[in-house]
């Protein structure tokens, strides 16, 4: 990837849950970051998206990644 790649949103979920689709999608090739504010996690906050774990690829692969989890 790139730096300067544009990235895109593919999925929102929670920290673990988070963490086992960035593993899938990297499994099947497509490299994923994961993108959340620090205080979710820090104090286990859950509001207004602070709990949110944001999935996002290259927008090139962006499509691939939605089906294979099955967002499209």
């Amino acid at each position: 990837m790139s730096s300067e790649e544009q990235l895109v949103t593919v999925y929102v979920a929670r920290q673990m849950q988070a963490h086992i689709i960035k593993g899938r999608l990297e499994s099947e090739g497509i490299p994923a970051l994961l993108s959340y504010e620090s205080a979710g996690l820090v104090y286990g906050i859950t509001v207004d998206g602070l709990g949110e774990v944001k999935i996002m690829v290259p927008q090139r692969l962006a499509q691939e990644a939605k089906e294979i989890l099955g967002v499209v």
